[in-house]
């Protein structure tokens, strides 16, 4: 039997490798759409008719889009997070929805602690002077012996603690779902980890309940010249309240790989010269994009086929 599959995942289609042939010898004649940027619900809602599968990566599939789709069985989500994905109309249609949890955990806690860098030594402030002549040094500080302060202690949050305290770190972290002990790593109130901590970087999910969890309160209540890292969900952050913290000095700096609107064009804290951004990559490393991209392409294979699969979101829609 062919199965009929809708990829839009960038590097997934992009990017050569077991993930293609897998799907070809499991008989899936795959579609490889790679926009060059998220779709939109509108623009996938137009392409989604007619397929089986679909392999995702941050477009947009709501309510809309599942009331497209004619025939589908299996949406696949090429990452970790699924906010952009209505689980509970996929649910209602009995579409399965999987993710790939911890395929990228070494990319972006290693991107996670290079903004950490990044932020400590100026780095590409005093690398754009050096390429316009200006030899100007500027003072940077060192991560060794600084408190390092983590919200959400899933794998990425534990990959990035685990080099944090390799590098000499104090490390707090804050998890309401986490009550186990994780070996250096001190679980502590919000409040506590906000007021404490020199480096405050973000590792949780975006939900109703975290969306602009780091507000104009929050941002008040953090430690008078630190620094906030974002790669995980730039719904986590409200970023009028973050501009007016950086430019009012209560934030020293900060660095985002994430924002609400992709591409943030127009974003004001561009301009700023103590904000660096990066453009949602935390995931795109060559073996990152290896994993995910064959976790994936399995998961679809095994809703398809009827199989187990590990890591099914939504287990209601199994069966309908």
């Amino acid at each position: 039997m062919t199965f009929r599959v809708l990829a839009t995942a960038r590097s997934f289609c992009t990017t050569s490798g077991p993930h293609h042939d897998y799907l070809r010898q499991q008989g899936c004649d795959v579609d490889l759409r790679a926009p060059d940027h998220p779709l939109s619900a509108a623009e996938l809602a137009a392409l989604i008719p007619g397929y089986d599968g679909v392999i995702l990566g941050l477009d947009v599939c709501d309510a809309t889009v599942i009331a497209a789709a004619d025939r589908l069985r299996v949406i696949s989500r090429y990452g970790a997070g699924y906010d952009k994905v209505d689980l509970e109309a996929a649910t209602r249609r009995g579409i399965v929805v999987t993710n790939t949890p911890g395929a990228n955990r070494i990319a972006v806690a290693e991107l996670a602690i290079g903004l950490m860098f990044s932020l400590a030594r100026r780095i590409p402030q005093v690398a754009a002077n050096a390429r316009q002549g200006i030899w100007s040094r500027a003072q940077g500080w060192e991560l060794t012996g600084k408190t390092l302060g983590l919200i959400g202690l899933g794998a990425i949050g534990r990959e990035v603690a685990q080099r944090a305290l390799a590098l000499g770190m104090r490390v707090l972290a804050y998890d309401p779902y986490v009550s186990a002990p994780v070996e250096g790593v001190i679980l502590v109130p919000l409040d506590t980890l906000l007021r404490e901590a020199h480096v405050v970087s973000l590792h949780c999910a975006a939900t109703p309940e975290t969306v602009k969890l780091i507000n104009a309160e929050r941002l008040a209540q953090m430690r008078p010249g630190a620094y906030l890292v974002n790669t995980a969900r730039g719904d986590l952050v409200d970023e009028d309240a973050l501009y007016q913290a950086l430019v009012s000095g209560q934030l020293a700096g900060a660095a985002s790989d994430v924002f609400r609107r992709e591409p943030p064009e127009g974003s004001p804290l561009l301009a700023l010269d103590n904000f660096i951004a990066t453009l949602h990559m935390g995931s795109t490393t060559a073996e990152s994009v290896e994993r995910m991209a064959l976790m994936a392409a399995q998961n679809l294979v095994a809703v398809l086929r009827g199989e187990p699969c590990p890591y099914v979101l939504n287990p209601a829609a199994l069966g309908r």
